[in-house]
């Protein structure tokens, strides 16, 4: 492709009347979904302070668990569930620990916030 198919292509991708049109044609079904998703996402995440709260975690990391706790909500609201969804907590559970989270309060989390156990052997 020469620069002039490019160009080309990329302001046709970038046409803003275009991208308008089509957010248009989409708000009231991104409304509607958002009505009945931020309910769910403000009751985990409260869920979640509630955990840390009780634990003594500094607000500075709260960001950083609430994070896990919305990747934990994304793997259930894509239908992810039973031994699969431990498993699945199990590497995001690794992937914070990684980062400098703390193991045993990821882990209380998954129980007492998403009801997932840990992976069976």
């Amino acid at each position: 492709m020469n620069p002039a198919q490019r160009i080309a292509k990329w302001n046709a991708k970038f046409n803003t009347e275009r991208i308008k049109g089509m957010l248009d044609d989409s708000r009231e079904r991104m409304y509607t979904n958002v009505q009945s998703i931020f309910p769910q996402i403000t009751s985990m995440e409260e869920q979640v302070k509630q955990v840390l709260d009780l634990q003594g975690i500094s607000t500075s990391f709260y960001g950083l668990y609430l994070d896990f706790g919305r990747e934990m909500w994304s793997l259930e609201r894509r239908g992810v569930s039973g031994d699969s969804l431990a498993k699945e907590a199990a590497t995001l559970i690794g992937k914070w620990v990684s980062r400098g989270l703390t193991q045993a309060i990821l882990e209380t989390i998954r129980s007492q916030v998403f009801n997932v156990p840990a992976p069976g052997p």
